[in-house]
Parts: C-alpha cells; sequence; structure tokens
C-alpha cells in the first residue's frame, strides 16, 4: 500500500503511472512541485487560475523549452524556461507577473534531475518577482521524448506611457546591445558535443525585467527591445529591420564578443551574430537618449558589457548591413534555419 501510495520512491524514475492523472500524479505534484511553487493562486489547484486585474494593458507569451543538454555551463533547462518567458515579456515593456509551467516527462526520467530542475526554475522566479501559478503534467513512454520539455507561459502589466515595439525603430535611432554575443549558444554546444574548450564560458541565461525597468526609468524615448534568442543578433535584428521598415547599420568592432566564443565559432565555422543568447537585449532608441541608457545598463549586473552597435538608417529599408573591421561592407542577412538546434 505504501508503494502504490508513493510509486516513486519505490523506482527513484518518474513512471507513467505520474502522468496518468490520478494519484500517482497528484503525488507528483503535491510532493515536488507544490512546495516549491505554492502561492495562493496555486493553492486552489482548479483546471484554469482566475487572475484579476484592474483596466490596465496586459501582455501574454509562451514558449517551450527542449535544450539539449539539460544542463549545462551556467544554467539548466529550469532556468531557462522562467528566463526566457520572463524575457519575452520584459522586451515588450511589460512587468512579468505570473507564468504557467507545462511539463513533458519521458519515462525513467530522474527524479533527482526532476528535483534540480524546479528548484532552479523557482529560484529563477523569485529572482525575477515572478510567481508560478498554474501548470500541466504529462509522462510519455521512454523513447518518446527526450527527459523532459517545459512549456511556460508568462502575463504581465504594461504601464501607462510605455509602447515599445518591433515597429518602432525609426531613422537616427541608435542600438545598443547590452552585452557579449553567444555565450549560451556555445557553452550548450560544447556540453552537448563534449567539446573541451580552453574556456570557462558559461551560459548567460538570467531575467532582464530589472534592467528593462531601469531602462525604461530613464527616458521615454525607448521605441524597440527584443532579446536575441534563436538566430542571434542577426535573426533579430532583421526582424525588427522588417517590422519597422527600415535599414539598420552595425559596425562589427563595437559588437562584444569575448575570446572563448570566438575561438569556438572559428573551430566550428560559426558566426557569432548567428549563435543564440538568452541573456542580452537590443535596445533602439532615440540617438539622444543613448548616452544616458548606456551609463544605467552598465551599471546593472547583466548589462555591465553594454555597448552601442549602430543605428537605424533610411537606406536598404529591411536590410541589415555591418561595417567590418577591415573597412568593408557585409549585408547580414536572415538566417535560413536554425544554426544550433536545441539550444532553448
Amino acid at each position: 500500500m505504501a508503494d502504490r501510495a508513493m510509486p516513486h520512491v519505490k523506482t527513484g524514475r518518474v513512471t507513467l503511472d505520474h502522468g496518468g492523472g490520478g494519484r500517482a500524479s497528484r503525488e507528483l505534484v503535491h510532493r515536488y512541485f507544490l512546495p516549491r511553487f505554492l502561492n495562493k493562486i496555486l493553492e486552489k489547484m482548479d483546471d484554469s487560475a482566475v487572475v484579476d486585474f484592474p483596466g490596465r494593458r496586459l501582455a501574454m507569451t509562451t514558449d517551450s523549452y527542449v535544450v539539449d543538454p539539460i544542463f549545462f555551463p551556467g544554467g539548466d533547462i529550469g532556468a531557462l524556461a522562467v528566463n526566457g518567458t520572463v524575457n519575452d515579456l520584459s522586451a515588450q515593456g511589460a512587468s512579468p507577473l505570473f507564468l504557467s509551467a507545462a511539463f513533458i516527462l519521458e519515462e525513467g526520467f530522474e527524479i533527482r534531475d526532476l528535483e534540480i530542475v524546479l528548484g532552479s526554475m523557482a529560484s529563477a522566479a523569485r529572482e525575477a518577482g515572478v510567481s508560478i501559478v498554474t501548470g500541466d503534467t504529462k509522462v510519455v513512454p521512454k523513447g518518446k521524448g527526450d527527459k523532459i520539455y517545459i512549456n511556460t507561459t508568462g502575463i504581465g502589466l504594461i504601464e501607462e506611457g510605455i509602447y515599445v515595439s518591433g515597429t518602432g525603430a525609426r531613422p537616427g535611432d541608435a542600438v545598443i546591445l547590452t552585452g557579449s554575443i553567444g555565450d549560451h549558444g556555445i557553452a550548450v554546444l560544447s556540453r552537448r558535443e563534449g567539446l573541451n574548450f580552453d574556456t570557462d564560458l558559461k551560459s548567460d541565461s538570467a531575467p532582464l525585467n530589472g534592467l528593462v525597468r531601469e531602462i525604461l526609468s530613464t527616458t521615454d524615448g525607448i521605441h524597440t527591445m527584443r532579446d536575441p534568442t534563436r538566430g542571434g543578433v542577426a535573426a533579430t535584428l532583421n526582424e525588427i529591420a522588417t517590422q519597422s521598415g527600415v535599414g539598420i547599420r552595425i559596425d562589427e568592432a563595437a559588437i562584444p564578443v569575448k575570446d572563448g566564443v570566438r575561438s569556438a565559432c572559428e573551430i566550428l565555422g560559426l558566426d557569432p551574430l548567428y549563435v543564440a543568447n538568452e541573456g542580452k537585449l537590443l535596445v533602439i532608441l532615440d540617438s539622444r537618449d543613448a548616452s544616458g541608457v548606456l551609463e544605467k545598463i552598465r551599471l546593472n549586473r547583466y548589462g555591465r558589457d553594454g555597448r552601442i552597435i549602430g543605428e537605424v538608417v533610411a537606406d536598404h529599408p529591411g536590410r541589415v548591413v555591418m561595417r567590418t573591421r577591415a573597412g568593408g561592407t557585409r549585408i547580414i542577412d536572415m538566417p535560413l534555419g536554425e544554426q544550433l538546434p536545441r539550444i532553448c
């Protein structure tokens, strides 16, 4: 009877029973999830979380995380799932408030690894000041998944007077990047492939809502913000150029790239501009405010290496071009596909 009440204790692993919606499912949730995420909304355990808001603008986003490996230098899939959704809300100028978390577990996944991932999620949520208020758990047969997949959905509020959009870039604006690029993608790839680069490179996975709050408090001249995740800085700037109908010109010498990332990219034949980041932000703003905002960014722990990397221009709308270190000009195209699969 004791074993039926606590099936995980017998095997030490997630089983198909844990995804059946019955007792084992309930025990999994109550023993491992609830103690870490408990709050007044989640404790009702309804099918949906009901959250009351006054008449204000609300932002909502969702994303799924399938990174391989699930543990990598500087983070894991749990922290990544929280930080990624927090950052998507923040880049819209919203203050993240509530997240959902849905898990797809593969039969045989180690309970101890699940505990580590959940602990990371709880820690990341505390740092970001968000609450995980609803969720779902499914278990698939062994061989039908890859350890764990996580979906997170987030809701945030946008204060009056804040209008940030991918359509907002204007000729004459400055382009700020809040730190070095490619750290996350190369850190994950090096662990996945067992590559022993001579570097202590770590993922930059981090919540950026505090940094965004400080940026928005500095000026009302912020037009566009976006975190350059999949596809890296190249894909993100191309998206903005297309959405806004402007050209963007960046300066290769101004873009911060760590030596470890640069060396790894040279060995692997990758371009750092296309490698994913999970703790960086591109900010496009009125150029008259750029110096003051950059100074504020550099005071934040997640923006110490921030730089002005370029400008928005009226020429070549929908295109991104780069002044190279050699003095030439290079077109930065949108990537055709995923350069590095399963890095988030």
